[in-house]
């Protein structure tokens, strides 16, 4: 044994242990608004914070305390006074930032919630469909895919389509397939008033969540129902999958259907995890959190469904070509945009 390298290994567990003891208390401060209370108040001490915030003291100081070794938020040991630098706020305090992370430790919590399940189905081979899992998972996942949607949609993903922005503009017809609560659609049909807009999920709590929220932007080109990407009825300009094609139990006929969907001259957009084609490819932070996520989430629900394509999170551009042109028979699929987190394709027919 090589004690070099096991000190290493150690330290590196160590670290990931306190990441995964820090995740109530990153889920405390995100639901609390601590972050922000202290990023708008500037250097404070636990008492003058807990004044301000009308938390309790004591309980605040062993938070603060928890946050500075994490380095999640700063210290300074002559005043007493706790801080955010600009960067930890653009991570932990701004909930319009493309890298605002803080709700990951809720998905993080959902995930340990469903640990019993999915610990069951590795000994049987099934799957556990969505709406068996942990019921606040989707909200969880919701949150954190949203501020990527929120900076990088309409902004930038949308116009990389050719001609797309000028038809939506003018008026056309759009299916989110896969939509969840409705983040993605609700984006789109705010940005889009003259086009008509249409979201579909196959799990009936999320489409109400969706429901909900499209109300609170009263969006009249917009609705939600609860169906299959097989069964998606209609034709349109654009259909749209954000992160839910490797979900997917049988990708393959729900992209034929999107297929037959297309309006001439229509096309596809297919946003995926960040991935790689191989393992070799995806050892790096993000691949390890998207395969971790899939272990618990994404390959059991698609074992759960019909075939069980099981693609998983990081299934890589090679995989998803195999799917969208050789198997559902769309003629091209080309990359038309990639964030750290995202991975955004065009097929076209």
């Amino acid at each position: 044994m090589d004690e070099s390298k096991l000190n290493t290994l150690i330290g590196r567990f160590l670290n990931d242990l306190g990441g995964a003891f820090s995740v109530p208390l990153v889920q405390i401060g995100e639901k609390l608004g601590i972050y922000e209370a202290l990023d708008q108040a500037g250097p404070s001490t636990a008492r003058s914070l807990a004044s301000s915030t009308g938390l309790d003291e004591r309980y605040l100081r062993e938070w603060l305390c928890a946050q500075v070794t994490s380095n999640y938020i700063s210290y300074d040991a002559e005043t007493e006074a706790f801080s955010m630098s600009p960067e930890q706020a653009y991570i932990l305090a701004d909930r319009n930032s493309p890298f605002y992370l803080a709700p990951a430790f809720g998905a993080a919590a959902a995930f340990q919630r469903n640990e019993p399940q999915v610990r069951e189905a590795f000994k049987t081979g099934k799957g556990v469909s969505w709406g068996d899992q942990t019921e606040c998972l989707s909200c969880a996942v919701a949150r954190f895919f949203r501020p990527g949607y929120q900076n990088h949609l309409v902004q930038a993903w949308l116009p990389s389509i050719k001609g797309m922005t000028e038809k939506l503009e003018n008026g056309a017809r759009v299916a989110d397939v896969g939509c969840g609560h409705g983040i993605t659609t609700a984006l789109m049909a705010q940005a889009f008033p003259n086009s008509e807009f249409i979201g579909l999920d196959f799990h009936g709590g999320s489409v109400c969540e969706a429901r909900k929220h499209a109300k609170t932007h009263n969006l009249d080109n917009l609705k939600f129902e609860v169906c299959l990407a097989k069964e998606l009825p209609g034709t349109y300009d654009l259909v749209t999958t954000f992160d839910c094609l490797h979900d997917m139990g049988d990708p393959i006929g729900g992209m034929k259907h999107i297929r037959q969907s297309l309006n001439k001259g229509g096309a596809c957009m297919i946003v995926e995890p960040m991935a790689g084609n191989s393992l070799s490819e995806n050892l790096n932070p993000v691949s390890r959190l998207y395969y971790n996520a899939s272990t618990m989430v994404c390959i059991p629900t698609s074992l759960a469904q019909e075939t069980g394509a099981a693609l998983g999170a990081q299934a890589g551009e090679e995989r998803l070509r195999e799917v969208v042109v050789e198997g559902a028979g769309f003629t091209s699929l080309s990359r038309i945009a990639e964030t750290p987190f995202n991975l955004v394709l065009e097929a076209r027919v």
